[in-house]
């Protein structure tokens, strides 16, 4: 067997992700004579899918218009535009068909195998990689990237351990954790967001766009929440300084969350960073209802003689608005009937279920997986090849690219299309 250290590689792939397995594998399908390698510094690769969507893996998203996909992509939108006439989706799903994995869709549009079991994917993608020649080093860290004179990259590892089933052959007598030589004609990036890729990438001569956390729930401390974990409202409109999301929202013990808390953090995760994770937020129990509309129909409930003699705390106005939560967010009215209640009250009333002002004074973490903003800047990156702006034959995908996707499936798709096309140039 040729040996690992003296070999030169048509291409190296750093990152054993989602993004640099499908790279590899287009890239090796198109073209059987690369030789093509794969370094992932952690013992395992794929390691991330394995544990996505709860050990289920959230493969993609049943959105299969690719204006409205954008829509999910806080940062990364305006670029993914044409990527996504080119793979999405739904050439997700038929790929992974042709590989003997079936797809459901679930209620919420997230894509899930039949087999609910992340393994069947990770499965699924070495073995194609494995049946299309690629070769895998796990436990190989990237030291060190210099572009060569002659075309090409040299660059410096680390390895301190190799993936059995796959493994290629070390010299002899070699420490595991000795740096070793390395050299490829063409070099793609697809390590995630990690410090020392960045660095890496910036002494090559690239932008980055420093990361910051992206969904994340919301530490609120509020004596009108207070004691109602668990509750949730399916519509809440919220607002924090120039953006504004929607959706569902679940008080928790310690704040707020839930898809609308979410998206906010998602699409202001800068402001948020910047603010040190304390603002002004501004929550609509009632979704799209006005202040005005919201008042006349307080109006109505107050005018209405059944109503007289009925407590207004456990008498809600509006339906949509759980009981509990309600009789919480009436408690500056006191213990009055709903005849008794002033004009002053009602208004301030419809100003707290329209305009409730809350202060966030925390960033909690997203149960399911860790998501930042941040990365390669977009602009230094050709979106119909992957390739480097700045270094010939330097390429990148997945989230070392400042992309960032709502929960959803949406991550792993921007993954899954970056790595196509870098995998389609580096075979054409």
């Amino acid at each position: 067997m040729t040996n690992y250290i003296t070999t030169k590689w048509d291409i190296v792939i750093a990152g054993g992700g989602p993004a640099g397995f499908f790279a590899a594998i287009r890239c090796a399908e198109l073209n059987p004579k690369l030789r093509v390698l794969i370094i992932e510094k952690s013992s395992q690769t794929l390691g991330k899918v394995l544990i996505s969507g709860g050990g289920r893996c959230n493969v993609t998203h049943a959105c299969f218009d690719p204006a409205q996909l954008v829509t999910y992509y806080p940062r990364g939108g305006t670029e993914l535009r044409g990527a996504f006439t080119r793979f999405q989706p739904a050439d997700m799903v038929k790929w992974f068909e042709a590989h003997s994995v079936k797809l459901k869709t679930e209620s919420d549009g997230r894509m899930f195998p039949v087999t609910d079991e992340s393994a069947t994917i990770a499965n699924c993608l070495r073995e194609t990689a494995k049946n299309a020649g690629v070769k895998v080093h796990t436990g190989t860290t990237l030291l060190k990237v210099e572009k060569s004179p002659k075309g090409g990259f040299r660059l410096e590892v680390r390895q301190a351990r190799v993936e059995p089933s796959v493994a290629l052959s070390l010299s002899k007598g070699r420490n595991d954790s000795e740096v070793l030589p390395l050299q490829t004609k063409k070099l793609l990036i697809a390590t995630g967001s990690d410090s020392k890729t960045r660095e890496l990438v910036k002494a090559l001569g690239h932008s980055i766009e420093e990361p910051v956390p992206s969904l994340f729930t919301f530490n609120v401390k509020d004596k009108r929440i207070d004691g109602l974990a668990g509750v949730a409202v399916e519509h809440v409109r919220v607002k924090m300084d120039t953006i504004t999301q929607q959706g569902p929202l679940l008080i928790t013990h310690w704040g707020l969350s839930g898809p609308a808390v979410l998206k906010l953090s998602a699409w202001g995760a800068r402001i948020l960073f910047d603010k040190k994770y304390r603002s002004s937020l501004t929550v609509n129990w009632l979704g799209d209802y006005k202040l005005d509309s919201v008042l006349e129909i307080l109006q109505r409930n107050k005018d209405w003689h059944e109503n007289a003699h009925k407590k207004i705390a456990t008498q809600p106005a509006f339906s949509q608005i759980p009981v509990r939560l309600w009789k919480q967010l009436t408690q500056f009215i006191g213990d009055k009937n709903w005849g008794d209640i002033s004009k002053a009250e009602l208004r301030k009333l419809a100003q707290e279920l329209t305009a409730g002002e809350f202060m966030i004074l925390g960033k909690g973490i997203f149960k399911e997986e860790f998501v930042t903003c941040g990365g390669v800047k977009l602009s230094e990156v050709d979106f119909k090849t992957m390739q480097s702006h700045v270094v010939d034959d330097l390429f990148f995908a997945g989230e070392v690219l400042d992309i960032d996707g709502l929960t959803g499936g949406f991550n792993f798709q921007s993954s899954w299309t970056t790595g196509w096309l870098a995998g389609n140039a580096l075979g054409n």
